[in-house]
């Protein structure tokens, strides 16, 4: 019974969650952010107490839960577990027979998992973001769903729209299916097979050698007051439970378990037939404690390695900061500082805080987030940053800021949206087509929502763009729809520390009234 309601649960939050990021339609109601905003990590960065209150309290009454219910990428390892025991061969090359898949138990990797959660924490302090966002889990789903499961989505979604459309059937409509990033796609792809090999070959090693959630919270259910217990007047050593247990956990051969690494599936208590398994408190109050084999935490000289090793690795942004140069003409421009997201404050709030789930590049209606690669440095690759190659941003759009659940982009109402520059509009005489073809355009100053940029008189009765950096908020309008080409003539220039845009009068042209003819 636990192993079904665990099992309904799981596949319920896996289900949700991974539909939140390819739903593209709005179909799910804005309030089902919570399944973003529960996951640990993103509610230790933002600091919700509540979650984490509540979490780490289900993990000392009930164990790992979070891992094997709430986590989606926990849930994914499960997914891939099953589909290997399904049509999956074992290491002699055969399929694998009526009695399942079978594990083993292996001795913990102690020193390997603490060493990962010590680097991870301390380039994580030194500003060195880019280790956290490979290796938490909710981030690493989040990139795999949106660079490579979205793209195959849209493409399934164009399928059925070609299909409808045929019929008089309006119901889907196509949408745009290409890949954000190439280097967010590989990156995405690498994890997706990286992890998927290990739980298909191995149920939840990745889960309890490399992610640092698991490590830590492994650590917290150690205490844990409901366990699996082994009733070792039962038990006859058969090691059946062993062969079920996919993290590997149980010395069924010595009656022992890793508590550490248990993460409360439920696959092994169906398998007893003895009944020596039971999920519960302790039978005695002076119970003899299970021993474990979890080793001791590193010591504090391997702590202090590790500070030195991730110092020195945070020390080298400085090479990754330099933007890749432009072509050697006059006319090239660029950008000093990249765009961070509205509402991202700065942009050492925004990387201190983005672990690169790209929940918001996913739910960004105009396309204009997309993941860095080297914009920001080598320790804010894929976190997202500003382009208005496809689009730009909204005026009144705020959705970013609502759906991210690390705080590092806060929430944000339409009108704070309205006066928050991101960045400034900068004006490019030389490449303007009404100074180089001598013709009217006026395509950025129409597309400007807050008239930063107006046209003036130039020559020869034509008018030319003038800048009002004060009111700009740096949406992009006016970069996205400049026709000059193979540099615009205006482009938004990003702000270290986003400022507020002063208000605007919308200014009124007055109708000019003819009397006569004129002749």
């Amino acid at each position: 019974m636990l192993r079904k309601i665990r099992t309904v649960l799981a596949v319920l939050f896996f289900g949700l969650i991974t539909f939140y990021f390819l739903d593209f339609a709005d179909i799910l109601p804005a309030s089902f952010d919570w399944l973003v905003k529960m996951q640990f990590v993103p509610a230790l960065i933002s600091l919700s107490l509540v979650t984490l209150v509540a979490l780490i309290a289900a993990t000392l009454l009930l164990g790992r839960i979070y891992c094997s219910v709430v986590c989606p990428m926990g849930v994914f390892q499960d997914v891939m577990n099953w589909l290997s025991a399904k049509f999956g061969k074992n290491a002699k090359g055969k399929k694998w027979s009526k009695r399942r898949k079978r594990f083993r138990f292996s001795p913990a990797k102690t020193w390997l998992r603490w060493t990962v959660l010590g680097v991870t924490a301390v380039g994580f302090l030194c500003g060195f973001t880019v280790i956290l966002g490979l290796l938490e889990p909710y981030s690493a789903f989040g990139r795999m769903v949106t660079n490579v499961f979205k793209p195959v989505y849209m493409v399934g979604n164009n399928l059925l729209e070609s299909v409808f459309s045929r019929f008089d059937n309006y119901t889907f409509y196509r949408v745009d299916a290409s890949i954000v990033s190439v280097s967010a796609f590989l990156i995405g792809l690498l994890t997706f097979l990286a992890i998927g090999y290990l739980a298909w070959r191995h149920g939840r090693t990745w889960c309890n050698t490399v992610c640092p959630v698991g490590t830590l919270l492994g650590f917290i259910s150690r205490y844990s007051l409901l366990k699996i217990r082994i009733d070792k007047e039962k038990c006859t050593h058969c090691q059946v439970c062993g062969t079920r247990c996919k993290a590997s956990c149980i010395d069924s051969r010595n009656g022992k378990i890793d508590y550490s690494r248990c993460v409360d599936c439920f696959d092994c208590i169906g398998s007893c037939k003895e009944g020596a398994l039971s999920y519960g408190l302790p039978r005695t109050s002076r119970q003899q404690k299970p021993a474990e084999t979890t080793r001791p935490a590193p010591s504090s000289r391997r702590q202090f390695l590790l500070a030195g090793l991730a110092t020195a690795a945070a020390a080298g942004k400085l090479a990754a900061q330099t933007p890749v140069s432009n072509f050697n003409s006059h006319k090239a421009y660029r950008r000093q500082h990249p765009l961070t997201p509205p509402g991202s404050v700065s942009l050492a709030h925004f990387q201190a805080n983005c672990t690169s789930c790209h929940l918001c590049v996913s739910k960004c209606p105009s396309h204009v987030l997309k993941p860095a690669f080297l914009e920001y440095g080598l320790e804010g690759m894929m976190q997202p940053t500003v382009y208005f190659e496809k689009g730009f941003c909204n005026y009144d759009c705020t959705v970013c800021a609502d759906v991210c659940p690390n705080g590092a982009i806060r929430p944000l109402t339409v009108e704070q949206k309205h006066r928050t520059q991101m960045g400034k509009v900068v004006f490019i005489e030389e490449n303007c087509i009404v100074h180089i073809d001598g013709t009217n355009c006026g395509a950025c100053s129409e597309h400007c929502p807050t008239q930063a940029l107006s046209m003036v008189p130039y020559r020869d009765g034509l008018t030319i763009p003038h800048v009002d950096t004060s009111i700009c908020v740096g949406c992009g309008g006016c970069e996205y729809v400049c026709p000059a080409r193979p540099f615009r003539a205006v482009y938004i220039e990003g702000n270290e520390t986003h400022q507020e845009a002063k208000p605007f009068e919308e200014k009124k042209q007055e109708d000019v009234v003819i009397d006569d003819f004129g002749f």
